[in-house]
């Protein structure tokens, strides 16, 4: 997907210019500045669209823990993807996107401004009747259509998704489209269960710290381990977990553990116990844009909802404040989004 993935390239202003944005760039680990770029201009082949919302994702906290370098750049760094937002510019050479239209973004970064120009591949026109708060999380779900995909999920299969963040809840509501025997979800927190269960969970499961293995956790239950094992954690760890959780001829998607791991990887037993393990962004792109559009009919048809999981918008000039809540694990907060055009409300959010 490198030849699809795009980001606008971060012009600093000159200071007399009146056409200038806020852009957020991330100097160093743990320190996020707000500078004056310049608007960018689309190519004849090219869009811009002004930004209304970006979410906060775990993989830009990974970047902004310095845990790992954002996509294809270094420090300092653009960051954000999770876009919703409005076309004001059409490439002369773009033929079906107008200005007006409401879309998100896949396959972005640099997103924490006012503008952000890509290509038509890169945008999905979303209806009015989609709120902007409901608009951004779109971005997230074709790889979490394809991971259920790749899951191969029958009625009778015992499915668990470790882990009930933003990508966690999304996930567990699409598997629950997929009727397995059993849906268990984990997590930390209470708060992250109670939605997970009002999405579809079977059973839910509190893990008492982040060194607590699931086994443990889950104690007498489940013990041949299951059919499909989902860890939608950052940490890298979490592949350790899902191997050692996972029924023989189990399957392992790997949507989380982006992170860095600390703990060995046990080959032998991946062979052993004879596991798949699958990544779950789509291989084609028409396949992304099948995904994309399955996506938003689901939530379009009510089936997923992706705006309660949202806790807070703040403001792009707070944006480092909002990277500090969310990167706290001390609180309970789900998901932030970066509000990057204060002026105009668009719809109720």
């Amino acid at each position: 997907m490198a030849n699809k993935m795009t980001g606008t390239n971060i012009v600093i202003a000159d200071a007399s210019s009146s056409a200038s944005q806020k852009v957020a760039i991330v100097e160093e680990p743990r320190k996020i500045k707000l500078i004056d770029a310049q608007i960018p201009t689309p190519s004849p082949e090219e869009i811009r669209v002004r930004i209304k919302y970006v979410g906060i994702c775990g993989s830009d906290l990974e970047v902004y823990r310095g845990h790992r370098q954002a996509e294809f750049i270094s420090f300092p760094s653009g960051l954000g993807h999770e876009v919703a937002g409005v076309i004001d510019m059409v490439g002369s050479n773009v033929i079906g996107l107008a200005v007006g239209d409401r879309v998100t973004c896949r396959y972005v970064w640099g997103a924490y401004g006012e503008y952000i120009v890509c290509n038509p591949f890169n945008v999905k026109v979303v209806p009015p009747r989609l709120t902007m708060k409901q608009t951004s999380l779109l971005e997230v779900l074709p790889g979490i259509l394809h991971a259920a995909e790749l899951a191969n999920v029958s009625e009778k299969s015992s499915v668990l998704i470790m882990g009930q963040g933003v990508s966690g809840l999304l996930l567990t509501q699409v598997f629950s489209l997929f009727s397995p025997r059993h849906l268990v979800c984990t997590d930390l927190n209470d708060k992250n269960l109670h939605l997970a269960r009002k999405y579809g969970a079977t059973h839910t499961v509190k893990i008492p710290s982040k060194t607590t293995p699931t086994r443990e956790a889950l104690g007498s239950q489940f013990p041949d381990g299951f059919d499909i094992v989902v860890p939608a954690l950052l940490e890298g760890d979490g592949l350790v977990d899902a191997i050692d959780i996972a029924s023989f001829c189990g399957r392992i998607i790997l949507y989380g553990c982006i992170g860095l791991c600390s703990a060995t990887v046990d080959l032998f037993k991946v062979h052993k116990k004879r596991l798949e393990i699958y990544s779950t962004e789509p291989r084609r792109d028409i396949d992304m844009r099948r995904l994309f559009n399955e996506s938003l009919n689901l939530v379009l048809d009510g089936l997923i909802n992706t705006s309660e999981i949202i806790d807070l918008i703040m403001p792009l000039s707070k944006i480092s404040e909002a990277f500090e809540l969310r990167n706290d694990e001390t609180n309970d907060i789900i998901h932030v989004l970066i509000d990057c055009d204060q002026e105009n409300t668009y719809d109720a959010q």
